[in-house]
């Protein structure tokens, strides 16, 4: 082999192990990409397996039995049970008992002599507290035919209003079935058991069912006053939960404030639901919600439920190990304190230095959260149009700078609650409901729920008994909805 030929043979050679260089080089570009993509996938994945109800908006039964609960709720340092100053609930006697049963001794200890006859006077009481025997009233509506004596023509009376079988349940059973299924949500065939086994009342699935059905066609009118109390409120909470009617997935609604509860479905979850249930576009006081956008298309003043961002706050400083995130947790709940404080004291608003302290530390703290976050980098600039996807501490930083105002509303308004809890407190039961249940086998059946739910919280809210309040829905004169702000 010539020089030239062993020249050419090698220069083939390298120009060949180039091309397989560069065909790593590429493979390994290409590979450490697919690397840092499965990395950020992993993050992402362990970052959603890491929420639960302490560090997001999860309910706490979805954390599952493994996973130990913490509450956000700080120990107050006093013991478990009733505190000093507390009312209590002792189990006391009454002054005039309903039955009185004397126990006598027959004879003398000593002589044996009997002491029939014989005044005694009573050296202790003991009393039993119990419910008697219960059995079912009948009562029996008879008409009668009079002649008259002028003319000879015979008068019939006429029953009175509700009688109108052979043989019915009155008000109160009616009553009593529809709480028990619909206030303490006793699936439908074991309320009818109860029916039968305390009051041996036989009542059907299907007969219980038209119970309810009268029920909610008697309070549509309630329900309607409910929400037009709403609509002129000067606080509103407002919160939303999926359910499922005849298996698909759907909306319940809920506006609430401390007197007044209006709950509604809907098959959508943001702002085409909310004009239909028609409260909100008509409010124009305060509005407690979350950050779902949808609440923020109407022309009312809006705050953030705290509680939300506590967790938020949480799950940025537990998974992205940011302590700005574990500061702003520590200050809402500082400033929520304060709040408290100066409202038992009966203030308005936190004097103007100390809500300007509160709000420097506010900003001084998110500026350095946004001097935490990396820098983008060129690569990290997205190729396609749209916004780019940024990371939880970002997304959070970005809210509470945007929202400032909402967020920290309850320092120049102490009638501003801190948390939504009342709206969260007011959907609690129909998610008991649904894990009983699971599914509303009808429509009928789930506006029912809302319906008779609605007027019962109210009523519950304005101290009525709930028993009282059904029974006079049965009668046809459902209890007035009292105003309340």
């Amino acid at each position: 082999m010539t020089a030239e030929e062993r020249i050419a043979q090698l220069e083939s050679e390298n120009a060949a192990l180039r091309a397989e260089n560069a065909a790593l080089r590429e493979e390994r570009t290409i590979l450490v990409q697919q690397m840092e993509h499965l990395l950020a996938r992993l993050q992402e994945v362990e970052g959603w397996l890491a929420k639960d109800s302490h560090n997001s908006s999860k309910p706490p039964s979805s954390d599952g039995p493994a996973r130990k609960r913490r509450s956000q709720r700080a120990k107050s340092g006093k013991k478990a049970g009733g505190q000093p100053g507390h009312p209590g609930r002792t189990l006391l006697q009454v002054s005039e008992p309903d039955e009185i049963v004397r126990h006598r001794p027959a004879t003398g200890v000593r002589c044996q002599q009997s002491l029939e006859g014989v005044a005694g006077q009573v050296k202790e009481r003991r009393q039993v507290h119990d419910l008697p025997a219960v059995r079912v009233m009948v009562q029996e509506h008879q008409v009668e035919e009079v002649c008259c004596s002028a003319c000879g023509h015979l008068n019939t009376g006429s029953f009175p209003k509700g009688v109108e079988a052979p043989v019915q349940y009155g008000p109160n059973v009616q009553a009593l079935g529809v709480y028990l299924q619909q206030y303490q949500l006793v699936p439908l065939g074991r309320t009818c058991e109860v029916l039968a086994d305390l009051y041996d009342c036989q009542v059907s699935e299907a007969t219980l069912l038209s119970w309810v059905q009268l029920a909610s066609t008697s309070l549509e009118g309630s329900v309607a006053q409910i929400a037009e109390w709403l609509r002129v409120g000067h606080l509103l909470h407002g919160d939303e939960t999926g359910l499922r009617v005849i298996g698909k997935r759907q909306w319940l609604h809920v506006a609430s404030t401390r007197w007044l509860t209006h709950l509604a479905w809907h098959p959508k979850r943001g702002k085409a639901a909310l004009e239909a249930i028609g409260i909100w576009p008509h409010f124009r006081g305060r509005a407690m919600h979350d950050r779902w956008t949808s609440y923020d298309h109407y022309r009312c003043a809006h705050s953030i439920c705290g509680a939300h961002l506590l967790r938020d706050c949480t799950y940025v400083q537990e998974q992205e190990q940011q302590e700005w995130a574990g500061q702003m947790h520590d200050l809402l709940l500082d400033m929520d304190a304060a709040a408290q404080e100066w409202r038992q004291r009966g203030a308005r608003a936190l004097p103007s230095a100390e809500r300007d302290e509160w709000i420097a530390q506010y900003f001084e703290l998110l500026a350095h959260g946004f001097a935490a976050q990396p820098a983008f980098s060129p690569e990290e600039v997205p190729k396609q149009r749209g916004r780019r996807k940024q990371s939880a501490a970002k997304n959070l930083l970005d809210e509470l700078l945007r929202r400032a105002e909402q967020v920290l509303a309850f320092l120049d308004d102490l009638s501003i609650p801190f948390t939504n809890n009342q709206a969260e407190r007011d959907l609690r039961m129909v998610k008991v409901q649904q894990k009983i249940s699971g599914t509303f086998r009808s429509e009928d059946g789930a506006t029912a729920l809302c319906r008779i739910r609605s007027y019962l919280s109210t009523m519950r809210k304005q101290g009525h008994a709930m028993w009282a309040v059904l029974a006079a829905v049965f009668v046809g004169k459902p209890f007035p909805v009292a105003w309340g702000t």
